[in-house]
Parts: structure tokens; sequence; C-alpha cells
């Protein structure tokens, strides 16, 4: 399926504060889904195409079904330009709209550890997918918060498997040395742990290369170090501008782009794009589909698309964070759809959504039935596991045109990141005076 190009003039503005795509009062049939959004600054390559993706597939749940039995979702977008101040200011904007707020992805992983506790008082759910803070997948002391289908931890094991599938073996790693980019953010430092318990078990090393957020697009020195150093693979965890400007630079060193793999926010398009053919061969890790090659795109076309209700531009279809997007999205509205088989057809609070994000139990049947096949994968939450059993990642990599699928299923190493997520979430129970519940 192609992109639609009659619609890429669509624009409903750059969001400032709230914004108009979510003006008015929400009435006392809707569902509301605050979107803290950061459409403008650095940080906008890939969260323009993240809230894009989120809106449109609410407004494909209103047009085509007439929400969920009858009850419609509002998307209530605040823009946080990625502030963690500013994304807390929204949180607070938002959480009594309507009836109240039904959840947060908050798409910032600093965001997500400073409403940790201001949401869980609330007893508003928090869905940090595949980001956030890791050992929070601990749900008997974390509640209301949700990182399901994979995590920050779970995903350096991956990539970690990954590069020794490549060669030869877990065995093959000794003796290999990494360059390890990221963004000096929460976000960046939060698989640092995991890389050290890797190391030391596998017998590689790394070395860090800090990113500052006020100078992401100034990475020469960085990469004229990593030329120095002559790495094995380079790892990167960027965002934002940081993304492109790195894989530019790689090029300009002749890295070996088959050897530098980004994380999965590190696996837009807009990551490769500048770099024309020097962008060839990158890989990244993703935990869900790429493309539009899926049947509910059909219906995205039809009913939100060619009908001109396209959020932004209109213009992210298809695109890797665009659907991570409509994923997140597509679990909210199975979360809503659980909630209301148990507590009835109507309007759910964030208690009752908290019960059904914990519940949520999605078969590759129940997401083929959607329509979203291979884009987005099965889940199972548990009270005790927040991000669901079993997660795998898959490697994508550019051709120059698009991301193709280069691996199967990559599982990671719960056995070795369960205990320390276990131990940390402890902790953080202890210092907070915190009771662990019972999920017997």
């Amino acid at each position: 399926m192609t992109k639609p190009k009659a619609l890429m003039g669509l624009a409903l503005g750059a969001a400032v504060g709230v914004s108009a795509f979510a003006a008015g009062t929400a009435s006392a049939q809707e569902q509301v889904i605050p979107s803290t959004v950061y459409r403008t600054g650095p940080y906008a390559p890939g969260g323009v195409s993240l809230a894009d993706g989120y809106a449109d597939y609410f407004t494909l749940i209103n047009e085509r079904d007439g929400g969920v039995n009858g009850v419609k979702f509002k998307v209530v977008e605040c823009e946080t330009g990625y502030n963690t101040d500013r994304g807390v200011e929204c949180y607070d904007r938002t959480k009594n709209e309507g009836g109240g707020a039904t959840v947060y992805s908050p798409w910032s992983t600093g965001i997500t550890y400073a409403l940790i506790e201001k949401a869980t008082q609330d007893k508003i759910p928090i869905l940090s997918m595949g980001y956030g803070r890791t050992s929070a997948a601990a749900g008997q002391y974390f509640p209301y918060v949700f990182n399901f289908p994979s995590t920050y931890w779970n995903q350096a094991t991956a990539i970690v498997q990954y590069i020794a599938n490549q060669e030869g073996g877990l065995d093959a790693l000794r003796g290999k040395n990494f360059a390890y980019i990221y963004l000096d953010h929460p976000y960046g430092k939060e698989p640092l742990p995991t890389l050290d318990v890797l190391a030391a078990k596998f017998g590689f090393s790394y070395d860090r290369y800090p990113v500052p957020p006020a100078s992401m697009t100034e990475q020469k020195s960085i990469w004229l170090k990593i030329r120095r150093q002559r790495p094995d693979y380079a790892i990167m965890w960027g965002w934002g501008a940081m993304n492109g400007t790195a894989v530019n630079e790689a090029a300009a060193i002749k890295f070996p782009m088959d050897k530098f793999i980004g994380n999965w926010w590190a696996a837009g398009e807009d990551a490769v794009e500048a770099a024309g053919d020097g962008g060839v061969g990158y890989k990244a890790a993703t935990f869900h589909g790429a493309g539009d090659d899926y049947p509910v795109y059909a219906d995205l076309k039809k009913h939100v698309y060619d009908a001109g209700k396209a959020a932004g531009k209109g213009d992210q279809w298809g695109r890797v964070l665009y659907n991570r997007g409509v994923a997140n999205a597509i679990y909210v509205v199975e979360a809503v759809k659980l909630a209301q088989s148990k507590y009835g057809n109507r309007v759910i609070t964030g208690e009752e959504m908290q019960w059904a994000l914990e519940n949520l139990d999605l078969s590759e049947d129940d997401i083929a039935a959607i329509g979203a096949k291979g884009l987005v994968p099965p889940v199972t939450v548990t009270c005790e596991n927040h991000e669901g059993q079993n997660p795998a990642v898959l490697i994508q990599q550019w051709n120059g045109k698009e991301y193709e699928i280069v691996s199967d299923w990559i599982p990671a190493m719960a056995d070795l990141t369960r205990p320390i997520l276990e131990e940390e979430a402890a902790n953080y129970a202890k210092e907070q005076g915190l009771e662990a519940r019972s999920c017997s």
C-alpha cells in the first residue's frame, strides 16, 4: 500500500500547550487519553511520528467503530518538548480532563520516572512501552507502571545476543570491544548496569561515549575517537537529532554500517535519511513490524486519511515510529475493551484500566483479528510481570529505501536481568517505605 499523497498537505499546526486536536471539554461518554507529545524542537523527528500514529488509531476506532461499545476516545495532546518538567506540567494539566485520564504514555524515560509516584497516588496507569524504568516490570512494587512488550535491559541483552550470533556464538564475544554511544540523559543511561553485567559475563569490553542533550549535533570528536579505537561494533541509544548526526558521522569515518546497531528509538527513518547512501546497511532493534503492509492500514486509509482526519500533516504513514504510536494505541484500546468486559460498557476509570493492563493477554489470533498481525507482537501481562512474558527483539536494516527485518525474534536473557530487576525494585520500595503487594 502506498502513502496517500493527497493528504500530505493537511496540517493541524504545531502543538503548543494543549493542542487544537483536543479542543473542547470531554463529554461524559468520552474516554480521555492524554498524549504528552513533542512535535517541536530537537526531538521532533521521532516525536511527530509517534504522536500521529497514536492519534490516528484512536480516530480510526471512533470513525469506523463509533468507539468501544459506544464510548469514543478523546485524545488530549500536550506539548512537552521532551522536557521532564513540562511533562509533569502536562500531567497535572490533563489528569482531570473530562471524567479523568485513562492512561499516560509519556514517550520519555525522564518524564516516566518523574510521574511514577504521582500517577500511582492518583491511580492512573503509565504505559511506558519499551522505555522508562526497567525495574517497574516488577508489578508487585509498581502496580501502576507497565513497560511491555520489552524493556531497555532485555533489549540490551538481545542486541548483544544478535552480535554473538553474527560472530559465531557467545564465546566469540570474549576480547571484543564495543562503542556505546548514548544520549546523556536517564534514557541513555538506563541500560548501563546491564551492559556492565554482560561485559563481565561474556568477556567483552565497551567504551562509553555520552552525547550531551544540548549538543546532539556536535559529535565529530566522538566519532574521531571511535575511528582511533576501532571497536568491533557500535551500539547506540540515541534520540531526536542525535540519531541522524551519529549515522552521518559514522558514514564520514567509513565505520561499517552493518556493525552499527541502534536501539529501537534510534530505529526511525530520521536516523538514516540525511546520510543518503552512507546510511545503507545501518541496523536497529525493534519490537514491532516495519512498513505498511497490514490490513489495519487499509482501514486507516479509508476512515482516517481519505476522510481528511489524519493528525499533523498526514505525512508519517508507515514510518517506523508511526507504527510504534499505532502499536501503543492498539494496546490501550484492547485494554479498554477488556476493562469494559469486567466493569460495563461505559467510560472506565484509571483504576479499572490498571486492572485491564495487568490482565492483558493478546494472542497471535487476537492481533490478527484487528488487522495487525506482524505489526504488533502478542503480549501476556501478569501482576508480577508488567514487561510481559517472553520478551524478544527483532533487528531491522536500512536498504536505502526502507527498513527490512533481517533477524528472527531474538529472546532476551530474562534469566539474567530479572534478578537484577527484582533487587532494584525491592530497593526502591524500601527507600519509599512501600510494601510489596500480593500477586497470588
